[in-house]
This record gives structure tokens, sequence and C-alpha cells, in this order.
């Protein structure tokens, strides 16, 4: 009996506590929350909740925009639970990294073809939380790379298209086990080119088959020699008999 009700009591609190939980993502925003959210929208910015009944926010910016400044990511800091900011193919410079490194929130960050180098990957070492990371396309170097070793729930980073090496790809492996650094075409091992075959001197084959013929016509003569000479044998041979 005493275990049974401890087994109810334990199933009580769990279901409290996974309504709590439900709860606390589903809280309502706050006024700043919004006004953000709204200031991204109005400049270009894609603002989604991941699911129903989970706040977590998915944030894209899809077209490319030259005059992307400050003003675009500023706003990042009134919202909570961000777990996806999408940069690709804006002009972010480090500087503007400085909008980021706070969101600890963040899982995914997209920076592949922005402007970023080593100097911006130094803003990221606050994402504990951060798992996937884009920067293909971009000037980071191992020295960057060697940068995100602090940051062990990395899963997957790509780093194609940079200036990072296979060894400091290696290099932030071991640091971080069971990652994976995606080398992009570089892990790809190319067919060697055909070797081409020596032209042939056609002149050198044409007179080898010209001295074959020769060699033919000549052979051809001495056997018809040879065949002549036999046909005398025998004629000189019958003439001994007829006598």
């Amino acid at each position: 009996m005493m275990r049974t009700f401890g087994l109810f009591v334990l199933a009580i609190g769990m279901v409290t506590l996974a309504t709590a939980q439900d709860k606390e993502k589903a809280a309502p925003r706050s006024a700043s929350e919004l006004k953000a959210i709204e200031s991204l929208r109005k400049m270009g910015a894609l603002v989604l909740e991941v699911a129903q009944n989970d706040n977590h926010l998915d944030i894209s910016y899809l077209q490319p925009d030259e005059k992307f400044s400050d003003a675009h990511l500023a706003p990042l800091k009134e919202l909570k639970g961000i777990v996806h900011l999408n940069l690709r193919n804006q002009p972010v410079t480090d500087a503007l990294l400085v909008h980021i490194k706070s969101v600890d929130s963040l899982t995914q960050l997209h920076l592949e073809k922005t402007k970023v180098t080593d100097k911006g990957l130094a803003e990221l070492k606050g994402l504990k939380n951060l798992e996937y990371l884009n920067i293909y396309g971009t000037e980071v170097t191992d020295a960057g790379v060697a940068q995100l070793a602090d940051l062990k729930k990395l899963k997957k980073v790509f780093l194609w298209q940079t200036k990072a090496t296979k060894a400091g790809a290696a290099s932030l492996a071991k640091a971080i086990p069971g990652i994976d650094v995606n080398m992009g075409y570089d892990d790809i091992k190319l067919p060697e080119p055909k070797k081409e075959e020596p032209k042939k001197d056609m002149k050198k084959d044409e007179k080898k088959k010209d001295a074959k013929k020769d060699d033919k016509k000549t052979d051809t003569k001495k056997d018809d020699k040879k065949a002549d000479a036999a046909k005398d044998v025998k004629k000189d041979a019958k003439k001994e008999e007829k006598k």
C-alpha cells in the first residue's frame, strides 16, 4: 500500500513539473519583447516560435541587406529563449557580433558568407549551449577555430571555403570529442587526372611497316629462287634417268 501511494505521489509530482515547464515555455511576452520582435520584423527578420506551446525563437534574415548594422541585432538583447539565429549572406562584421555574445540560449548559429574573422569568433565564447555553427565562406583561420574549443556542446561545425586547415579542424575535433568538423570538398579525394599517352611517331611506324613489307618481298623472292632451283634439280634428275 505504501509503495503504491509513493508511486502515486511521484506521478503527481512529474505531472506538476511538466505543467509548470509548459507554462514557462508558453508564458506571455513582455512589452519590451513584443516591441523588439516588431522592430526585428520591420527590418526584414523572420521571427518564429519553434513550436506550438514553445515560445523559443527562430530568427532569420533571409534577404541580404547591404545596410545591415547594429540596429538589426540590438533588439536581440531584449528577447529570451532565442535558439536559432540565421545571419547567412549578411555583411555581418566582427564588431556586430557583440550583440550576440550574451544570447546564451543559442543552439544554432549561421554565419556563413559573412565578413566574420578570427576576431569575431572571440565574441562567441559565452554561447555555452551552441551545438551548430556554420562559418563557411568566411576569412576564419586555424587561430579562430581554436577559440571554439571551449564550446563543449558543439556537435557540428562547417569550415569549408575558409582559411582553416585540416590540422586546425583535427585540433578542434581533439578538444571536443564527437564533434563533426565539415571541411567540405577538401575532404573529398578527387581522382587523379589521367596521364596522356605519348603520341606515336606515325612516320617511324610507317617506316617500320614499309621495312616489314620489304622483308616479306625479299623472303618471297628467296623462296621463289629456292623453288626454281628445286625444279632445275628435278629436271636434271629426269634427264639422267632417260639416259
